[in-house]
């Protein structure tokens, strides 16, 4: 499979490299036609809706997130992406010009400048500033460290500088190419329930939530000021079933607890009659290099995968 195109941001927990496995793993009905509509409440960096949208027949898309500039994101390269291309070749031309530790100056001047707009600007009113408060998001995505997106309880950016050499801030081609798919996509922000109205028996939908911590030190969840704790995890089962009972198919990724507890029941239990099954993962988010490496995750489905695996290719367009 050759991909047209890609997730323009970095993200923790991203799928791009669980997606061939993750293929293996979805609904017959996806490649027969019968589903209509693909549906992602946590959309992250898309790297999911963004396979499905390349190699699946899909009428519409649905995708929301709890979290504004990464909504605002996505609305501002579906609206006005020539714009935002040009402010990102600005930025890209001046950051790459620039000397190792003027390069972190910048970057610690337009962090701080995007926290403080951030009680000027409604993102929920989607206005002409909001395409600078992009090319600020995607830049700061692009060059903190490991490319990851965390605020802290007041809801400000808190990622460091990260030390890359020729990082690639603005990726034209790609990003038009998202915007041609956004331009068929409903961009909400706004809590997990709100796709339920979305859901039909037509409907594949995708769940790719905070992860549940393996250990009380690896809570990374602050993708948001509000934590998805295990009342969340509770919440996200529960919604799980309703959709289940709508007929819709139903994929969620969750972290495995039994890499560091073989008793940790957590998911048995509360997705009993639902298939779980085991992907092989890599941790590169870990400050420590010792800690990253190959883990489980969780693959868990109301719905059988496709018999044909071995000729996915086939199947799709």
């Amino acid at each position: 499979m050759v991909a047209l195109f890609k997730p323009f941001l970095k993200w923790a927990g991203g799928k791009n490299q669980l997606i061939e496995q993750i293929n293996n793993y979805l609904p017959a009905e996806l490649s027969g036609g019968y589903i209509k509509r693909y549906i992602e409440p946590f959309i992250g960096g898309g790297a999911v809706f963004m396979h499905i949208a390349q190699f699946y027949q899909i009428e519409d898309f649905f995708i929301s997130d709890i979290n504004p500039d990464l909504i605002l994101a996505y609305k501002t390269i579906q609206k006005n992406v020539e714009e935002l291309v040009t402010l990102l070749f600005d930025i890209q031309n001046k950051y790459l010009s620039l000397e190792r530790e003027e390069r972190r100056k910048y970057f610690y001047q337009v962090r701080t400048l995007f926290n403080l707009q951030r009680q000027e600007i409604n993102l929920n009113n989607y206005t002409i500033q909001c395409i600078e408060r992009t090319a600020q998001f995607i830049f700061l995505n692009r060059t903190c460290f490991n490319g990851l997106f965390r605020v802290n309880s007041k809801g400000n950016f808190n990622v460091p500088f990260g030390k890359y050499n020729n990082p690639t801030i603005c990726d034209q081609e790609n990003l038009k190419a998202v915007s041609q798919l956004l331009q068929r996509t409903q961009i909400i922000h706004g809590d997990f329930t709100e796709c339920e109205k979305f859901v039909d028996r037509h409907a594949f939908v995708y769940f790719d939530p905070p992860y549940r911590p393996l250990s009380k030190t690896a809570n990374f969840t602050s993708y948001s000021q509000d934590s998805f704790d295990e009342k969340e995890q509770l919440r996200l089962r529960d919604f799980f079933i309703i959709l289940d009972k709508k007929g819709a198919k139903l994929l969620l990724s969750n972290s495995d607890p039994k890499n560091k507890d073989a008793k940790d029941d957590f998911f048995e239990i509360n997705y009993k009659g639902y298939q779980i099954k085991r992907v092989k993962a890599s941790r590169n988010i870990n400050s420590n290099p010792f800690k990253r490496g190959q883990i489980n995750e969780l693959l868990i489905k109301n719905y059988q995968e496709a018999t044909y695996q071995g000729e996915q290719s086939e199947k799709v367009r």
